[in-house]
């Protein structure tokens, strides 16, 4: 399984594109969030929206949604069909009633199921998304009362999606055999809504060598070697996980 960030930006870089990702095993590519800049950005790296066969999709903020629109019309209008979108079952509803219904409805056309082939998932269960690529959805916290979830992929590869500090989940992870973790980094403290580099800099050495970080601000290059054991996470640069 391999892993190849089409941005790592946060919200607000403007250098690295948003925190997104293409997972590739066995021939089958899946696209993790679908953010604002992803379009342009994926188009850079010189994929189209017909070679990703499914998108997942761990919450609804406009750098990890934003890009849902322009992925359902050209599919639509460009391609004549639909792409797969997998999502946690409780964002299902968010998703549409307060993210794409205003841009995407028309005419017959007014609900999610219309401009994508909708697989709901249930989260703290291991499913099979393609052969050789497994997915558990974990809730993790980023925005009280807006449900967010970070994946453990095949039970060795754990991505974060945005969420908060928790050393404790991180631990445990590593315990139980995982052996990658791509997690979320605010460069500056505090990190509120995200974990923050000082935080992540208390992790026990064991866990901070299996640790990348992404999602990161304009400025990482200031904090290049100020990391401890954890390594940054490239745009672009392919990772076997």
């Amino acid at each position: 399984m391999h892993i190849q960030m089409v941005g790592t930006g946060s919200a607000f870089a403007k250098k690295y594109d948003n925190n997104n990702a293409l997972i590739e095993t066995g021939g089958f590519r899946l696209l993790v969030d679908c953010g604002i800049t992803l379009p342009k950005a994926l188009h850079q790296m010189g994929f189209s929206f017909p070679e990703l066969d499914a998108v997942l999709i761990s919450h609804i903020h406009g750098d990890h949604v934003g890009g849902l629109e322009e992925l359902a019309f050209q599919m639509m209008f460009k391609y004549n069909r639909k792409p797969v979108l997998y999502i946690a079952d409780t964002l299902i509803e968010p998703l549409w009633e307060h993210t794409l219904k205003g841009g995407l409805t028309q005419e017959t056309l007014n609900k999610l199921e219309d401009f994508f082939v909708v697989r709901p998932l249930e989260a703290n269960k291991d499913i099979a998304l393609a052969p050789g690529l497994h997915v558990k959805l974990l809730q993790t916290k980023h925005i009280q009362n807006k449900p967010s979830y970070s994946f453990l992929f095949n039970q060795r590869f754990f991505y974060s999606a945005d969420m908060r500090f928790d050393g404790g989940l991180l631990q445990e992870l590593v315990e139980q055999g995982i052996s990658t973790i791509f997690h979320d980094c605010q460069l500056e403290a505090p990190g509120v809504v995200h974990a923050s580099l000082d935080e992540l800099l208390t992790l026990p050495e064991s866990v901070q060598r299996k640790t990348w970080l992404m999602h990161y601000g304009d400025a990482i290059e200031d904090y290049e070697g100020r990391t401890g054991h954890m390594r940054i996470v490239r745009p672009h640069e392919r990772y076997e996980v």
